[in-house]
């Protein structure tokens, strides 16, 4: 009988190692944020908004967050009778405390930052496809010197929607989402621990390569309290 040498035995008996994709990375972030994420956030925000790279206008934000899918922004104090509010699959705006607009628009940004980790892991998958994310595809990258996993491409030149992911904290620091022969683009950066997981403090968006707004935040408090009733658009009349 011939022998089989032993380094050839154990890799033999070694368990194969699991090809990293997109769902792969997925299940590394739930795994990782899934029950320790924090449930709520608040933060004042610094908002510019830019026009032909010119900055036009700055104003000041407050913003709360309950995940998964709940955010409101009063738009220049605390408890603003105007600004917007994002609620499961819609937005509102509201002035003088009192709905002027109301679409079926849902804040996806709210999802990638934190609104994931309270979802089933299948729900996850399904809203991804949902926002037309083809988890198929996958490669590795750089951003700002440091290494990325890439979800929904196969190059950093393909054209379709896509979400990168810091390969150290597991946290997404870009998105490329494009619609309607139009591009948008967001960069997530600065992220500061909170308890064990993570929010990102500056933050830019572009359309169609343009700079339209930034957002600096500070006074970042997760995990209180919150009174859902900010949420309600039927209490604005």
């Amino acid at each position: 009988m011939k022998l089989i040498p032993a380094i050839l035995v154990l890799a033999l008996l070694a368990p194969l190692k699991k090809e990293l994709n997109s769902k792969e990375v997925l299940t590394r972030m739930y795994k990782r944020y899934h029950g320790v994420w924090h449930k709520s956030l608040k933060f004042k925000q610094t908002t510019e908004r830019f026009k032909n790279d010119s900055l036009i206008n700055t104003s000041t934000w407050y913003e709360t967050i309950v995940y998964p899918d709940l955010l409101r922004i009063d738009i220049g104090s605390p408890g603003s009778p105007n600004g917007i509010l994002f609620r499961h699959d819609s937005t509102y705006r509201f002035k003088d405390n009192k709905i002027v607009q109301g679409v079926k628009n849902e804040n996806e940004l709210i999802f990638f930052l934190g609104g994931m980790y309270f979802k089933t892991f299948d729900q996850v998958l399904a809203h991804f496809a949902e926002l037309n994310y083809d988890l198929s595809k996958f490669h590795t990258s750089t951003w700002k010197g440091k290494p990325v996993y890439v979800l929904g491409a196969a190059s950093d030149e393909e054209k379709v929607n896509q979400l990168w992911i810091d390969q150290e904290k597991l946290v997404a620091v870009k998105f490329l989402k494009y619609e309607n022969n139009t591009k948008e683009e967001g960069t997530f950066e600065q992220q500061v621990p909170l308890g064990k997981a993570w929010s990102e403090t500056k933050c830019a968006f572009y359309f169609n390569d343009k700079l339209l707004q930034t957002e600096t935040y500070t006074d970042l408090k997760a995990g209180e309290e919150v009174d859902m009733k900010i949420f309600e658009p039927s209490l604005m009349k």
